[in-house]
């Protein structure tokens, strides 16, 4: 058998694992290992495995994960979360679905403590979909905001996602956290501007218009002063080049931490809770991580990225001709396999192709984590649909896939604009650097 077919065949039980639940780290480290000792040898296998298992577990850079993942946890379980949100009503409540306007520039706020996709969807979810209830919005509208504003987490720096991206092909963190900042501001004015059609539409959706906004809109603004203190100085920090991204992460959580305090929002279990929450997503972080660096060699081994690069460059010449095919390919399976595990396992034969038509890959980090976003609310697992019903039990699933649709359409756009328009993308990167 040749090493291509060795390689389809490690690819073919290495989904057959994921359908069968097996996490997707222990499935990529399974493989990788079998398949590694196929091509080169068992022993080569194990020292790949400890060797890549010391590497991940001691690198520095990855000290962000956990430092921003508590900052985020640490938010949640202390109500900031809750002051995010009143300061997004109190500027876009006066709107007709002004609410769910609010719960998109809420996740917004929350994405840039978290950077996770699904606490932003959770805990805005929670704060906003009773609101929205009591204001007699529609369904689909509120649920569709909820799950497609919690997308926002994984694309607005600190994202889990870049960190991920950056560590497999060897880019700057920094550079991919400002990437992510002015098409995460795009993506997020957009998902506004799409319930401001909606309700224009369909105005029974947008439920009642709020009365006592005027009273609270000075002091919802001055409560989530601090939070939005610390969202600036954590980006602006690693933007101006006073601190490096791992800086930041420690300075963020600590200061989310301090002010928890100072508010006395923080009990002793809820900062323990904090701590257990970031301790499972950190290990879980790790954990695909590590499965991703001894699948990757195996891939490497398999010579299925050169194999796919001649295949896709001679179907076509055309750069943007091959990248259509690619992003089309990443939204099927962005229906059927997770976002995250979904890049550690296409990157190693992805990003040859993309380097090789000359693409910038921090511009295609952006792109590929919007594509991945997609997937989030994709049919039929979008994860952050099933998080919201979570949220909203009473709301039919079917109810919350079709109410996901006209912002699914609005990423589409996004996209379309980040291909004209690159610069959009890395204009604060090259700008910093």
């Amino acid at each position: 058998m040749t090493p291509e077919w060795i390689g389809i065949c490690g690819f073919a039980v290495l989904l057959v694992l994921i359908f069968l639940r097996v996490p997707v780290g222990i499935a990529m480290l399974g493989v990788g290992l079998g398949g590694t000792a196929i091509l080169n040898s068992p022993d080569v296998a194990l020292r790949l495995m400890t060797g890549q298992t010391f590497a991940i577990s001691t690198l520095y850079s990855l000290s962000v994960l956990p430092l921003f993942i508590l900052m985020g946890n640490v938010a949640s379980q202390s109500g900031l979360s809750r002051d995010l949100y009143d300061a997004a009503y109190a500027l876009v409540g006066h709107l007709k679905g002004g609410l769910a306007s609010a719960t998109i520039v809420g996740c917004a706020g929350f994405a840039a403590l978290s950077g996770s996709s699904i606490a932003s969807a959770v805990t805005m979810g929670q704060v906003a979909y009773p609101e929205m209830q009591r204001r007699a919005y529609g369904d689909r509208l509120s649920t569709g905001a909820i799950a497609a504003g919690g997308t926002l987490g994984i694309l607005l720096p600190p994202s889990t996602g870049f960190v991920l991206y950056a560590i497999m092909t060897e880019q700057s963190i920094g550079r991919l956290f400002m990437a992510g900042i002015l098409p995460g501001i795009l993506l997020t004015t957009l998902f506004v501007l799409t319930v401001t059609l909606i309700v224009r539409f369909n105005p029974d959706s947008g439920g009642i218009a709020p009365k006592d906004l005027i009273d609270t809109e000075k002091t919802s603004l001055l409560k989530a002063t601090p939070v939005l203190g610390i969202i600036v100085i954590t980006i602006g920090g690693i933007y101006l080049g006073l601190f490096t991204p791992v800086e930041a992460a420690g300075i963020g959580a600590s200061l989310a931490i301090l002010m928890a305090l100072l508010r006395r929002r923080l009990n002793l279990a809820e900062f323990i809770h904090a701590i257990k929450s970031t301790l499972e997503t950190t290990g879980l972080c790790f954990l695909i991580l590590i499965g991703a660096m001894v699948f990757s060699p195996f891939v490497a081994l398999s010579q299925l990225p050169s194999a796919l690069s001649e295949i896709v460059l001679g179907y076509s010449d055309s750069p943007y001709t091959v990248l259509t095919m690619i992003l089309v390919l990443y939204l099927f399976l962005g229906m059927i396999i997770e976002g995250l595990s979904l890049m550690v396992i296409t990157l190693p034969i992805v990003f040859p192709v993309i380097t090789n038509l000359g693409f910038d890959p921090i511009w295609f980090g952006v792109i590929m984590v919007l594509v991945l976003e997609m997937g989030l609310i994709s049919p039929p697992v979008g994860v952050n649909c099933f998080v919201v019903s979570s949220v909203a039990p009473n709301v039919p699933l079917s109810d919350i896939f079709k109410g996901i649709m006209p912002f699914w359409a609005a990423m589409i756009c996004c996209i379309l604009l980040l291909v004209a328009i690159p610069e959009i993308a890395l204009f604060l990167p090259n700008a910093m650097f």
